[in-house]
């Protein structure tokens, strides 16, 4: 029976607090980045941006522990720099670089990195939900006591493959933490426009999944969220949904112009909900850290993205011959069918 009722937020500590607002800045300054490095062409293709949503994956991440796995759709940047993964292999691979995670072959909507559990960025909307179950039951027969976090958005929660992977993950009670991050506009069609039932986390209710939902622009609602909704699937209850209620301030890819909704909604959003405001404020009224203190971690950030962005214009291309590398065979003669 699904439940809406909401876990208290978290006592953290100022080191912890400040932790939330570095990984959310980082974030968000490599995201302007990409932006500008894709009005420059450097970065081709698709490029969805995670500006706005930051909260939800750096509260989610406070909650994981070592050897959590994680899997998500193409809006996925921020999602690896909060595991861990380095800026410069992200940007590097938005470039299409051979210093990037996927050595440049798999751009924004493609790259993985098993070091840190992150199993892809998929660019087929609600494909990795799905996948994101089955990497819950190899755990569940390896017994390691993992859990994995599959995010996907409101417009991937209409697709039929959501639920049948519902229905089995409760079947076989999979340590699966379903993240749905409404951010309300799907591709660039509102909610209210696309769907008769908006309140995506109940629908669980049909297959008995536990879940509720969050305020996804609150880092600390997020963390208490996701360390309940973790503890639920470590202790062997099966899946649990999460709706986080988010938004994001950029159209759904670099080439929207999100014409669909107002920029006086906008920006009241970021003026009034923006997650990294509000952490900031709660430092500066706690006593936490000083407006110097912030400078220098916002200096620190930009140097970072700075120094990815010249790695990524500096790495090569790569070499033709990296098209037969991580394949199936590499033994195939070239013309035939893989």
């Amino acid at each position: 029976m699904a439940t809406r009722k909401a876990a208290a937020k978290p006592n953290v500590s100022a080191e912890e607090l400040l932790h939330h607002y570095r990984e959310m800045l980082l974030i968000r300054r490599f995201e302007e980045k990409a932006g500008q490095l894709y009005g420059m062409g450097l970065i081709g293709g698709f490029c969805h941006l995670y500006i706005g949503q930051e909260a939800v994956v750096v509260g989610l991440e406070a909650a994981a522990e070592e050897g959590d796995k994680r899997v998500t759709s193409y809006r996925d940047h921020g999602h690896m720099l909060a595991c861990g993964m380095d800026p410069k292999g992200v940007m590097a691979e938005l470039t299409g670089r051979e210093g990037g995670y996927s050595k440049g072959k798999g751009g924004s909507m493609h790259m993985f990195s098993r070091e840190k559990h992150f199993y892809g960025g998929h660019g087929i909307v609600a494909a990795q939900v799905p996948i994101g179950a089955g990497l819950a039951l190899a755990d569940k027969y390896l017994g390691n006591d993992r859990v994995t976090f599959v995010y996907f958005g409101d417009g991937a929660a209409n697709q039929g493959q959501v639920y049948e992977t519902y229905n089995m993950a409760e079947l076989w009670d999979l340590p699966v933490v379903f993240v749905i991050e409404n951010n309300q506009y799907a591709m660039g069609t509102s909610t209210k426009r696309s769907t008769k039932s908006p309140t995506y986390w109940q629908r669980g209710a049909a297959y008995g999944i536990e879940g509720e939902e969050v305020d996804g622009m609150d880092v600390l609602a997020v963390q208490a969220a996701g360390k309940k909704a973790v503890e639920y699937c470590r202790g062997g209850n099966g899946p649990y949904i999460l709706e986080m209620k988010t938004y994001r301030y950029r159209g759904h890819s670099m080439s929207d112009p999100a014409k669909y909704r107002t920029r006086d909604e906008v920006q009241k959003m970021r003026e009034e909900r923006d997650p990294i405001e509000n952490v900031r404020q709660l430092l500066l009224t706690g006593k936490h850290a000083s407006e110097e203190d912030l400078k220098a971690v916002d200096k620190e950030i930009k140097d970072i993205i700075n120094e990815s962005a010249e790695f990524a214009k500096d790495s090569p291309e790569p070499e033709l011959d990296e098209l037969w590398t991580d394949i199936y065979s590499k033994d195939i003669p070239q013309g035939e069918a893989v």
